[in-house]
């Protein structure tokens, strides 16, 4: 299947802005339901004939895809290219995951967002602010509890608790899964990933440690002590550092030749 480039995707989502923000995503959050659709009703009747039936054009963010040469649970991308992925777990306070994405925009760069099922029930909006950037969007669990230490039938409902809010918000499951409370997948979960639609679990070569707050420059040193060809770089909303640490590691990446991109394009 071929990459869905950020013009197209940007292309179809803002065919169908006005109704599902309104629509759609006012429902967001049902656990069940079709896919999101974008409505065009044309009231004007020729003379004598019923008007014209409403036309429904199906709004589909991209889908998980499988990528051949990749091990069912990635770390990192190809180590030849000059390219990295930043990645984020995705809940905390909306304003700023809208000023890091912000930020990211400002200089080029598209990201990869694992959204918390809970944070989506909550800020529905925020699907589509992500989508509409040109960033990927993904599954990262119902409640970000520690999925592995879960029962088969209480870590499928976590994964599939997201997968079913991210098709009610945009029409997909979204690109990724990673697990919450864990760097990596157990098999057990990296199988149910699997038989919801995920043909990879994502996990990280880099862990920016952002979530203890050691502060904006202890961030930047982290992960620019790290990052390489490839790497897939761990980040969060919801922290203030993370958003202060942002411009200079994306000055810093551009001085290397690194390129931030998302996770499918750095896979591609």
């Amino acid at each position: 299947m071929g990459r869905v480039t950020t013009t197209d995707r940007r292309t179809a989502l803002r065919a169908g802005a006005g109704l599902v923000a309104g629509g759609a995503l006012a429902a967001g959050c049902a656990t069940t339901g079709s896919t999101a659709a974008s409505v065009a009703t044309h009231t004007h009747a020729s003379a004598g004939g019923p008007a014209p039936a409403a036309k429904v054009t199906p709004l589909t963010a991209p889908a998980p895809r499988a990528f051949p040469h990749q091990p069912a649970q990635i770390t990192h991308g190809p180590r030849d290219r000059p390219r990295i992925a930043l990645t984020f777990h995705g809940q905390g306070d909306p304003k700023i995951a809208t000023a890091l994405l912000a930020e990211a925009e400002k200089h080029g760069a598209h990201v990869t967002v694992l959204a918390v099922g809970t944070w989506l029930d909550t800020h529905p909006g925020m699907a589509r602010r992500i989508l509409d950037g040109g960033h990927d969007l993904g599954n990262h669990t119902q409640r970000h509890i520690a999925v592995n230490t879960l029962s088969e039938a209480d870590a499928l409902a976590e994964i599939t608790g997201c997968a079913d809010r991210l098709k009610r918000l945009t029409g997909s499951i979204g690109t990724w899964f990673r697990p919450s409370r864990a760097p990596a997948a157990s098999p057990l979960v990296q199988r149910l990933a699997h038989r919801v639609g995920y043909p990879h679990v994502l996990s990280y070569d880099v862990d920016s440690l952002d979530f203890t707050e050691p502060g904006a420059p202890a961030v930047t040193r982290k992960v620019l002590a790290e990052v390489r060809n490839g790497s897939v770089v761990s980040m969060h909303f919801g922290y203030a550092d993370t958003v202060a640490a942002l411009p200079a590691v994306l000055q810093e990446l551009d001085r290397r030749g690194l390129r931030a991109v998302t996770t499918t394009e750095l896979l591609s």
